[in-house]
């Protein structure tokens, strides 16, 4: 019973030890089946898949299975890695690094897919950092508002592909596709922007939050250099 665990770890029921234990275990699995570094080499390779499915599977299903289990666990995290009153904790810092080199991966892709794969990784760092930090409402608004532009710019990428002979290379195969495909090109402008987190956009109001999350944690622990260097880390990874 999740509801039992919760309390029993809210109340002081379940010893720390045993806490710790089980929060570092579980990251280990949050680690391979949300694509956390450096668990996260297959979900770029899952793009071989149909693109309503990649959709599927990026945006709102399979890799979210993973933070949805932290934050429905918490109480476990937060007592187990003392999050409310540790200067750094494993949680954080695998979110952290995650969305700072899944973001820096996406630049060296040509195929549309897999770069908007590396994003999805960067973006799963993002609430997994903000989780790490107590921010675990912006970490479940950012899930939701990754899903609908992320699944948006996966189909987009599926309608691109289809008119251009069925190709993901979005280097050597495309350009100039505003006249040919105008939906297409204004639903991917929306999505791209939210995604980038421009105001007005959800993205902009979710990464905000996560941000805000851990500059206040960085502020509550006396301005530790190790979170400066992990806020620093998320913003390169916006």
């Amino acid at each position: 019973s999740i509801l039992d665990i919760n309390i029993l770890a809210a109340e002081g029921g379940i010893s720390h030890g045993v806490l710790l234990l089980a929060s570092v275990c579980l990251i280990d699995a949050v680690m391979s089946k949300s694509g956390q570094f450096i668990l996260h080499t297959w979900l770029p390779d899952a793009m071989a898949g149909p693109t309503p499915v990649s959709a599927l599977i990026h945006a709102a299903t399979m890799v979210v299975a993973g933070i949805y289990m932290v934050a429905r666990l918490y109480p476990v995290f937060f007592e187990g890695l003392s999050i409310a009153g540790s200067s750094v904790n494993l949680l954080a810092v695998v979110g952290a690094v995650t969305a700072m080199f899944g973001a820096l991966l996406a630049f060296v892709q040509k195929d549309i897919k897999k770069v908007l794969a590396y994003s999805t990784v960067s973006q799963l760092g993002f609430m997994v950092t903000a989780l790490g930090v107590g921010a675990w409402t912006a970490a479940m608004f950012h899930l939701f508002t990754h899903a609908m532009f992320k699944a948006t710019l996966f189909l987009g990428a599926g309608s691109m592909s289809h008119s251009c002979h069925h190709s993901f290379n979005m280097v050597d195969d495309y350009g100039g596709l505003r006249k040919t495909l105008p939906r297409t090109f204004w639903t991917f402008i929306v999505a791209t922007g939210a995604l980038a987190g421009i105001f007005p956009l959800s993205g902009f109001w979710s990464k905000d939050e996560i941000l805000a999350g851990t500059g206040s944690f960085v502020s509550a622990e006396g301005a530790n250099g190790t979170y400066h260097l992990m806020l620093l880390m998320l913003i390169v990874g916006a």
